[in-house]
């Protein structure tokens, strides 16, 4: 149900992205930090709202449809608004841009696989790309002025939030060629028994 703690939590990273995308549009130091904060917790019940699903053995189709959604959605506003506002720094655009790229392929298979019935879990190493991928977003979304709010001026916040998001795009690239292959295996394992029922079938009569 869309009422359940588990898919409560995935609608609220939707909910978080209006709020995250006033406190970055602030320009200000605190709505720097407001927002790294938003994002950061979003981020986290992405965690949290699987786990709790398990454990209560509530896995529904609602969840598992909508749970994709938002992270993407989550992901996507926080890059578009780094990139759109020129926080991204050094190159960081790049490996943003393989990201969007990644999450447009994946979200094509699955929804191409769901008309063939079938799934498209995710690895370990996607769990993996996930983490750093959020990590960077939250890192970048605070930037050297919020970490000078909160006295870690020391830390080379841009620079960490940049190697995160590299490390992210590298992670990206495997795992995507990994869906993708996975994909046309299971693509082209379908089109032979399509080919089958539709020879099967009788023809009409006239």
């Amino acid at each position: 149900m869309p009422t359940d703690l588990p898919n409560l939590l995935t609608l609220s990273r939707i909910a978080a992205i209006p709020l995250l995308v006033l406190l970055v549009a602030l320009r200000t130091p605190w709505g720097d930090v407001g927002a790294c904060l938003v994002f950061s917790v979003a981020a986290i019940t992405d965690y949290f709202d699987g786990k709790i699903a398990r454990q209560r053995q509530s896995i529904s189709g609602f969840g598992r449809m909508l749970d994709p959604i938002a992270d993407k959605l989550l992901v996507g506003a926080a890059l578009m608004l780094l990139a759109g506002l020129d926080r991204l720094p050094g190159l960081a655009l790049y490996p943003a841009i393989l990201i969007m790229l990644r999450e447009i392929l994946v979200s094509g298979l699955r929804e191409y696989l769901a008309e063939l019935r079938i799934g498209l879990p995710v690895t370990r190493l996607a769990k993996w790309k996930t983490g750093f991928q959020m990590g960077a977003l939250g890192t970048l979304t605070a930037g050297e002025t919020g970490a000078a709010v909160l006295h870690l001026s020391f830390l080379p916040v841009a620079l960490i939030g940049e190697a995160m998001l590299w490390t992210a795009a590298a992670l990206t690239l495997v795992t995507g060629w990994d869906y993708l292959l996975a994909g046309l295996r299971n693509a082209e394992r379908a089109a032979p028994a399509q080919s089958s029922e539709s020879h099967a079938k009788p023809a009409a009569r006239p």
